[in-house]
């Protein structure tokens, strides 16, 4: 399922190797099942060759593979999307909260200022 488009990661990083195991182990499974789907079908119309079944096979997995492709490749562009939108988010957020830290501590800062003017007048 990778299909090769991915560079291939460095010889000692774990992660990546693990990554793309697990990459592998998907689109293996996702094969076998469009496989399996497609027997199964080729089952219920027993009139076909045995050429004309490993046709069909082969026609349906290449659909099948082609359709999964495609579903995750709008879903990693929906989360790259989602993505965006959240770290946008999540950084007005923070702003926000940074603005209203600051405006806290400036008043708090200025009452401070203010009793230390008050004492100081007054024990003068």
């Amino acid at each position: 399922m990778t299909g090769g488009r991915r560079p291939h990661p460095p010889a000692g990083d774990a992660s990546a190797i693990a990554t793309q195991a697990e990459g592998f182990l998907r689109a293996q499974a996702h094969y076998d099942e469009a496989r399996a789907e497609a027997r199964a079908l080729c089952d219920r119309m027993p009139w076909m060759t045995t050429a004309q079944a490993e046709d069909f096979t082969r026609h349906y997995v290449d659909h099948r593979i082609t359709l999964v492709r495609a579903m995750l490749s709008a879903t990693v562009t929906r989360a790259g999307e989602l993505r965006q939108e959240y770290e946008g988010r999540y950084l007005q957020l923070r702003r926000a909260l940074l603005r209203r830290h600051a405006g806290w501590v400036s008043a708090a800062l200025a009452s401070a200022t203010g009793l230390h003017a008050m004492a100081w007048i007054w024990l003068r």
